[in-house]
């Protein structure tokens, strides 16, 4: 029984509490039960929506109940009603007379062992338990409901089923786990509904359902039913191949893409495009232009659009602002269907405080910290999800398991890591608790992560998990087995933030900052890394990538190209946010459409053609893609060629001649003499300067033969001409 509470003892008491909403153990008073010393049962039912209740039992004579309150209870005493025996209540309010089977009438449907896994956190299909599911019990087919909140004194579904009614259907509280349950015979798909819940606190809320399958978006948030068995997905061959793939050996460039904002209906009030009218679109456009995989930015259902879903409302719903979750898998498979790969963004570290959703759930912090200093994000006006709760850690996991099994999901990108690991996150001295050693490990997230990671690749091998974080903690992609978090990839901010910066400095003063270009490299191998150009880059005012780049309108396209160029030929995969591809001039605005009308102009048409070629060229050499994260995939050449303003390296695979890389960040154009592993010939296989991508068309366009010059510790050389702030690619 709930704290506080206790059951009623005299029948008139129970009735009260019936009709108050108070009653903590509805089902112990509500249908039937055998009456003591009598081969029958009294049934009682409580429907305010209804003037008369007749019970018909499966074999025997109806019975018409007595209203024995003017709010709606009824009492039936049916002499041939049997324990067990199932019956119908034949229902009527004003003209209509219809007939339904009772609640109260059914037992359980949460099993003994469902409570037992979640309570040690090991549920792997805990969204297949809690929540609303289609179920047949005893021969009727309806709705359950499950759903946990240990501390609250009494919780009912509502809905459009029940006027909304808290009083109507309380719930079955199951004391082992604190999980409430009622299996509603009359209702569908398509019904919406919440928990009316009577909190610790003693407040009534109504609470969205943590683990809905659809929900109404913004203001509106309610949880709706939902089929989740009934897509015919089309991308068997896909998944079959899934596991066999080794991501970290595989090409690997992503499209990153906020659904909302990436083309937009301009003649109808300028809405977005749905899922199926993306389907017809987004995945063409990503195949063409040879990613590998396209990263969606938080679909899981949100109330705020200026959060961009990382403050999500339903971490088992895709939004519906764009269209139910069976036009969202048309989504998914037309991007199979393309060759893409799909990563979603996935966002464990924190969620808002709007009383509708996770926030003081049951009267209590169940799903954060009680104290602030663990529970809050004082940046964000977040809340934080408190990992060293089991229930809590298999929510998530759940979560995460379920994108990747319903959803065909190919990956998931994990937000803000580093908040997550670090317990003095975004906060002055005194406003945080340090661990049991004193230090500001968060040893609870740690334990999350490395169970998310261990149970995810074992469940759904040949998957993306990438973790965006952006300090220097140890082993982010080391097995969780062997003291690392376990993650496939890391985000690599550091390269990003120093790249950005140096190009954004004038070509003149770049020598003095030469190491900034090259200090990359010293720790790329340290983990897995995912080279990001990402969303975070071209908003809050930070401006686009191209408005970074400094010098006259020629030079700022020349030098993003280089910037393009410079990531390809990294060690590492790559990412790179929409709009970027054919340089957008505008940071970007999640509520506009992308200036697609720039493709118009040559220079911009330009950069999506050198986008374009970049990535055939990483996925056709494996020599850019095998060994990213191996020491022996890359060797300087010239590493201090600071007054030329030169770089030189060569990219290597296990089988294949090494590629011959040289970039130029000086707008003159560099003869420079390169060392190679062989005599030749030599010729580009790729050139930023080419005039097919705006370039000045400082190409050289035959094949040359190496020349016996000891140089760069080769017994050959070539001498090349390196275009202005450009980028070439040489194969042997």
């Amino acid at each position: 029984m709930s704290k506080g509470q206790s059951t009623p003892q005299n029948e008139s008491d129970q009735i009260d509490a019936i009709l108050a909403a108070r009653h903590d153990n509805p089902f112990a008073f509500l249908g039937p039960h055998p009456l003591e010393g009598a081969s029958a049962s009294v049934v009682r039912i409580f429907r305010p929506d209804v003037e008369r209740v007749s019970v018909i039992p499966e074999s025997g004579k109806p019975v018409e109940a007595t209203r024995i309150h003017d709010d709606g209870f009824f009492v039936a005493t049916v002499s041939s009603l049997e324990q067990g025996q199932a019956y119908e209540l034949e229902l009527t309010a004003g003209a209509k007379t219809w007939k339904e089977r009772d609640p109260y009438a059914f037992g359980t449907l949460v099993g003994d062992q469902d409570i037992h896994y979640f309570g040690e956190g090991t549920h792997r299909h805990l969204y297949r338990v809690l929540g609303a599911h289609r179920r047949e019990l005893d021969g009727v087919t309806g709705m359950h409901f499950a759903l946990w909140a240990p501390n609250a004194k009494r919780v009912s579904i509502v809905g459009d089923f029940n006027d909304w009614d808290g009083r109507v259907h309380p719930m079955r509280r199951r004391v082992e786990l604190g999980v409430w349950e009622i299996f509603l015979p009359a209702v569908g798909y398509g019904a919406h509904y919440k928990f009316e819940m009577l909190g610790a606190d003693d407040r009534l809320v109504l609470k969205s359902d943590p683990f809905a399958f659809f929900s109404q978006n913004r203001e509106s948030t309610a949880s709706m039913t939902y089929d989740l068995d009934a897509y015919q997905w089309s991308d068997a061959e896909w998944m079959k191949a899934r596991p066999k793939r080794t991501p970290w050996r595989d090409p690997m460039s992503t499209y990153e893409v906020h659904l909302g904002s990436w083309a937009r209906m301009p003649d109808e009030g300028d809405r977005p495009l749905t899922y199926l009218e993306m389907a017809e679109r987004l995945p063409a456009y990503v195949a063409d232009l040879g990613f590998t995989h396209v990263e969606l930015m938080p679909v899981t259902e949100f109330p705020y659009d200026p959060s961009w879903g990382y403050q999500v409302g339903s971490y088992f719903a895709p939004t519906s602002r764009y269209g139910t979750p069976d036009e969202f898998r048309v989504l998914i498979d037309a991007f199979h269907a393309h060759g893409i790969g799909v990563i979603l963004d996935w966002v464990p570290a924190h969620f808002p405080k709007d009383e509708s959703a996770l926030s003081r759930f049951d009267g209590t912090a169940l799903f954060e910290h009680e104290d602030p200093r663990l529970g809050e994000h004082p940046d964000w006006g977040t809340l934080i999800f408190n990992y060293g709760r089991n229930e809590v850690r298999n929510f998530l996991v759940a979560s995460a398991l379920f994108w990747l099994r319903e959803y065909h999901i190919d990956g998931i990108r994990v937000d803000a890591v580093a908040s997550m690991l670090y317990l003095d996150y975004g906060r002055e001295e005194g406003q945080w608790l340090p661990n049991s050693e004193g230090g500001r490990e968060n040893h609870d997230a740690v334990h999350f992560l490395r169970d998310l990671n261990r149970t995810c690749y074992h469940e759904c091998p040949g998957i993306v998990i990438a973790a965006e974080e952006s300090t220097a903690w140890p082993g982010v992609t080391q097995s969780a087995d062997h003291g690392g978090l376990g993650f496939g990839f890391k985000w690599n901010m550091g390269w990003m933030n120093d790249y950005l910066e140096y190009m954004s400095k004038e070509p003149v003063h770049r020598k003095y900052h030469h190491n900034e270009a090259t200090f990359s490299l010293v720790y790329a191998w340290d983990e897995n890394f995912i080279l990001p150009l990402s969303h975070d880059e071209v908003v809050h005012g930070k401006g686009s990538l191209l408005s970074k780049m400094p010098g006259d309108g020629w030079q700022c396209f020349a030098n993003l190209r280089l910037l393009y160029s410079w990531m390809y030929l990294h060690p590492g995969k790559k990412l790179l946010f929409m709009g970027s591809e054919f340089a957008q001039g505008a940071e970007w605005n999640f509520d506009a459409s992308l200036d697609w009308h720039l493709l118009e102009h040559p220079d911009h048409l330009g950069i999506q053609k050198l986008v374009k070629r970049l990535n055939e060229l990483h996925r056709s050499c494996p020599q850019l893609h095998v060994d990213d994260f191996e020491p022996s995939g890359w060797e300087w050449l010239e590493a201090n060629a600071a007054e030329d303003g030169i770089f030189a390296f060569l990219r290597l695979g296990p089988n294949d001649q090494p590629l011959v890389c040289a970039l130029n960040v000086t707008p003159v154009p560099r003869k420079f003499r390169l060392g190679v592993p062989s005599a030749g010939p030599w010729q580009e296989v790729f050139n930023s300067d080419d005039l097919a991508f705006g370039g000045s068309g400082v190409v050289t366009a035959d094949a040359r033969p190496a020349e016996a010059v000891d140089w760069q510790g080769f017994e050959q050389s070539v001498e090349w001409t390196i275009p202005p702030l450009g980028a070439v690619v040489l194969s042997g």
